[in-house]
């Protein structure tokens, strides 16, 4: 059994974390304008290649700022459930109740996590990689994390990568695949390693054999193969892992406020170090910084890029009040799940429907190249209209 509940006190909300959340929501809305396509007419262009870099996945390897998306969702996710939890003791609420609570919050993302992957298609996709069914999976773990000592979290978080790290270490290495369409590997593939880390190539490792076994327990059109980006179910673990990195941020922050100076040097202390972390796992052959695959040298490798964001914004908006500039990003931030949802059932409605009231010559003004951006632009100022009308009606969709 958990320990008594958190000591009962008023917290206060921190409008970094509303921020941070924006921003994070704000990139996904970026994609909208397919700058990594666009920038594939524009080859020769330094800044074009900057842009379709970071608004697109690395293959494999290493990271852009498209790839932190997903672990500072879940880091806030962490850094958030401190608050909500300590708000909730404070108003009296039992444990029973507040566990219920997480568990509906947990299913709801689970389900609308499967429900966006189901999308166009002719029956439901029973995938479990999605961002929103990835922090569904591991929310009640986190959840009962919170009721614990920092000790105990850390314990937890070193058996969780530890555990994953020898799920794959121990796992044979597969040969390559001699037909890659077969598993769903992409056409001329480069990326694979030799040596202990060719146990974390694409689709040929423990996670990807779960996959096959797991997901063909499901009814399908087809069946499961193999995911084209490489991702695995058994990601929701290590995800974990970050996690709790995320709930002793926020865990920080609520008992640092009185003590700024504090807060901000534990963040950027436990950044750095985790930071230094994910790269020595990485060049010292422990483990490679593969997001696809979760592995423990992306979660130290992400987990520090997450605290030393959150320090940075903590001392802008929080600390030195520097604010005005962020109130788009907070009211995103604050209703961020209308903001996904909406950003991942729209997109393509949105931009049928403006080509075709506005007629598709307005998007050409700047060349055939540039279509894209100026669509995806107008979709994103339209989202951007749609969250700003809910703040100030007061309407958040929350779970």
């Amino acid at each position: 059994m958990p320990p008594p509940p958190l000591p009962e006190s008023k917290p206060g909300r921190l409008a970094s974390i509303d921020v941070y959340r924006g921003i994070v929501m704000f990139l996904i809305g970026v994609r909208l304008l397919e700058l990594d396509e666009v920038a594939k007419e524009f080859p020769h262009s330094a800044v074009w290649r900057f842009l379709g870099f970071h608004s697109s996945h690395v293959p494999w390897v290493g990271a852009s700022l498209n790839d932190l998306i997903h672990p500072s969702f879940a880091f806030l996710t962490g850094a958030a459930l401190v608050f909500s939890v300590s708000s909730r003791v404070a108003k009296g609420r039992t444990m029973r109740s507040m566990a219920g609570h997480a568990l509906w919050r947990s299913v709801v993302l689970i389900v609308l996590g499967i429900f966006l992957r189901s999308q166009d298609r002719p029956m439901t996709n029973w995938t479990f990689e999605e961002t929103l069914t990835q922090t569904g999976l591991g929310y009640m773990a986190v959840f009962v994390l919170a009721f614990y000592p920092v000790r105990t979290r850390w314990i937890w978080f070193s058996a969780i990568l530890i555990g994953s790290w020898l799920l794959y270490a121990l796992y044979p290495i597969m040969p390559p695949h001699p037909d890659l369409d077969a598993v769903n590997i992409p056409r001329h593939w480069r990326h694979d390693f030799t040596g202990f880390f060719a146990h974390w190539n694409h689709n040929r490792n423990v996670g990807w054999s779960v996959d096959l076994w797991l997901l063909n327990l499901f009814p399908r059109l087809r069946p499961y193969v193999g995911y084209y980006g490489g991702y695995t179910a058994i990601n929701f673990i290590p995800t974990m892992a970050t996690m709790i990195l995320g709930l002793m941020a926020g865990t920080w922050l609520r008992q640092g406020q009185g003590s700024p100076r504090w807060v901000l040097r534990r963040l950027l202390q436990v950044g750095t170090a985790c930071l230094a972390g994910g790269l020595a796992l990485h060049f010292g052959g422990v483990c490679p910084i593969v997001k696809r695959l979760w592995t423990p040298a992306w979660v130290f490798f992400s987990g520090g890029c997450c605290f030393l964001i959150l320090a940075a914004l903590y001392h802008i908006i929080d600390v030195r009040q520097w604010r005005r500039w962020s109130f788009l990003f907070l009211v995103i931030g604050m209703n961020s799940l209308a903001f996904y949802v909406m950003r991942h059932t729209l997109d393509s409605w949105l931009a049928e429907t403006l080509q075709r009231h506005l007629g598709e010559g307005v998007f050409l003004v700047l060349g055939a190249e540039l279509k894209p951006v100026l669509v995806g632009s107008v979709s994103l100022v339209i989202l951007c209209l749609v969250v700003l009308w809910m703040h100030r009606r007061k309407i958040y969709l929350r779970v």
